[in-house]
């Protein structure tokens, strides 16, 4: 189920990249104006579900195709929701390590064939050799923002709104220059620190850009956390920057510097992880 207070990670696609039906459908889709802005894209998509599944999970519904879309003087770039597999990859997630009678209570085991056997069909069979490699295109982490997601951006490219009625902070950047700085911090962490989760969460983000055009746009969008944040939180939040200053010391063997921003990092955003707990 989509969360409000919640961050994304998404990437934008050229047209290029998908098949001609689908090319079709987004510039349709484009040209009678139902794109979706990210601002309003959370409630809608939590909405949508929430009225396909009704009163309890008994069925796997079909859910609106939609997607968020950036406009530029050279191209329209793409970014579908995926509602359909979203749904399905979590209902199967919500049973894992459960005992089978609360499995079953929470996810009924019709609904977990349904949620399999769309998963199954999204990542195999007749839809790869007419589609290519499926692509999720939007990642979400909730109550914070995932240390990884920072490495694949610069502070030069964050974009910060704190008017009364629109308040967002993003990042956005082409997807070569994030595949590049994965690239290098991987070779970091892996050369520093060795195979701990850290290294295995950013090789695995480096993998999932590896799916995409290359032209496509990438995009760290804070959503619903900036309603958990002031105005002069937001202002001074240099996330990007201590990621990157980490890394550079692990780079440079200032371990103590590499530690202190880590441990600010840390800090900052388990602060905001424990207000799930006060929700």
């Amino acid at each position: 189920m989509p969360s409000l207070f919640a961050s994304y990670l998404r990437v934008y696609e050229p047209l290029t990249a998908f098949d001609r039906d689908r090319q079709s459908f987004w510039r349709r889709y484009v040209s009678e104006g139902r794109a979706v802005a990210p601002l309003d894209g959370p409630v809608r998509q939590r909405t949508a579900v929430i009225e396909a599944l009704g009163a309890g999970w008994t069925r796997l519904p079909d859910l609106p195709d939609e997607a968020y879309v950036l406009e530029t003087d050279e191209t329209l770039l793409v970014c579908p929701w995926n509602l359909r597999i979203r749904v399905a990859e979590a209902a199967l997630s919500a049973r894992d390590g459960v005992p089978p009678v609360l499995a079953d209570a929470f996810v009924p085991p019709v609904l977990a064939g349904q949620a399999k056997a769309v998963v199954e069909d999204w990542r195999s069979g007749a839809r790869v050799l007419e589609h290519g490699v499926p692509r999720v295109h939007e990642q979400i982490a909730t109550w914070g923002v995932p240390l990884r997601w920072f490495v694949l951006f610069d502070a030069a490219e964050r974009r910060q709104v704190t008017a009364p009625d629109r308040r967002a902070l993003r990042y956005r950047t082409d997807i070569a220059k994030s595949r590049r700085r994965a690239s290098r911090a991987l070779a970091v962490l892996r050369k520093t620190v060795g195979d701990v989760p850290i290294t295995e969460a950013v090789e695995e983000a480096a993998r999932w850009l590896e799916e995409f055009h290359p032209r496509s746009v990438v995009e760290l969008d804070y959503g619903g956390l900036v309603d958990l944040l002031s105005d002069e939180t937001l202002t001074t939040d240099d996330s990007a920057e201590l990621v990157a200053a980490g890394l550079t010391g692990l780079s440079n063997g200032e371990a103590e510097e590499a530690s202190a921003a880590y441990d600010q990092l840390v800090a900052r955003w388990r602060a905001v992880q424990l207000l799930e707990r006060c929700n």
